[in-house]
């Protein structure tokens, strides 16, 4: 399967003036002349953990196997340059054969390389008797930004996130666009410092971000950006729309903390083209608190107590 793989996505793939050597040798040769940084990150994905294939255009679940380590660079401010994708394939996938599947997977990544403008150099394509396993590495740069980082968040600088959270699993963790290009735009600008993406949750991960900065952070519940998949799942899921937004995962926006003045110019400008909000505040201490229930600790789970 492997050689008629390869030439069908050497058709597939654009030339590239930063590729050397792609698909086809033992390992892909990339020029880095131009750059001081290497930006790495990898992440796998797998069916019944991440996606159910059974239910699923595969198109979708290769989509989000690339979008996911975008969404990583882009929390570190970085702009992408080039991935490798290793495939785990099924040896009896539940539609059509392992070749149609691994087709499928990458027709979804290859929009994303486009738009982004990064190399898909290679990777390895193996088959066994469990479940597909995709795990990409992506390359990415900072170039003369500085990159976003968890530390460096300061007491009295507001806490921001764009677009809206909760209810993922409706399909948007599918669908999302990485913050690549509201994240370069920010570093290029020199508004923001210290951000990362929600992967796990808002409270979770920002709870990791507060750790790591030595602070505590007061978030303000009502202004949290609520999506409207939120507010869908709500109506079966026994929670409320807020929960969905504080807990739920895979939102893949961007967590950032900013100075009051950066903060309000971030907002009040519309300079990312996606909408940002001003959630709270970051404080000296430690923990998460509500600042209009008085004296509920905010835990990364998501739930309140005294």
């Amino acid at each position: 399967m492997e050689p008629e793989f390869i030439q069908r996505l050497r058709k597939s793939l654009d030339t590239h003036d930063r590729l050397r050597i792609g698909l086809g040798d033992d390992a892909a040769i990339l020029d880095w002349r131009d750059r001081d940084d290497l930006v790495v990150t990898t992440d796998l994905i797998s069916d019944e953990i991440d996606f159910r294939l059974a239910e699923v255009d595969p198109r979708r679940v290769g989509r989000k196997a690339l979008a996911v380590n975008l969404s990583d660079l882009a929390a570190m401010g970085a702009e992408p340059l080039a991935v490798v994708v290793s495939l785990l394939l099924p040896r009896t996938p539940p539609r059509g054969t392992m070749l149609e599947l691994a087709i499928q997977l990458y027709d979804g990544m290859l929009p994303l390389v486009e738009q982004f403008n990064c190399i898909l150099a290679g990777g390895d394509t193996n088959s066994w008797s469990g479940p597909l396993a995709i795990n990409v590495t992506a390359f990415g740069s900072c170039g003369d930004q500085a990159p976003l980082l968890r530390r460096g968040a300061a007491p009295g600088d507001v806490i921001l996130v764009t677009g809206e959270l909760g209810g993922s699993i409706l399909g948007r963790h599918f669908d999302f666009t990485p913050r690549i290009h509201e994240a370069r735009q920010l570093t290029r600008l020199g508004l923001a410092q210290v951000g990362m993406d929600i992967s796990d949750g808002l409270l979770l991960d920002l709870s990791r971000l507060l750790k790591e900065s030595e602070v505590a952070g007061v978030v303000d519940l009502t202004s949290i950006p609520i999506s409207n998949a939120a507010h869908r799942l709500s109506a079966t899921s026994g929670k409320t729309p807020l929960e969905h937004a504080l807990a739920d995962g895979e939102d893949f926006e961007l967590l950032l903390t900013a100075s009051p003045e950066n903060a309000q110019q971030i907002v009040a400008d519309g300079l990312l083209g996606t909408p940002v909000t001003a959630i709270g505040k970051i404080v000296a201490g430690a923990g998460m608190w509500a600042d209009h229930v008085s004296g509920k600790k905010l835990e990364p789970q998501g739930y309140l107590h005294q």
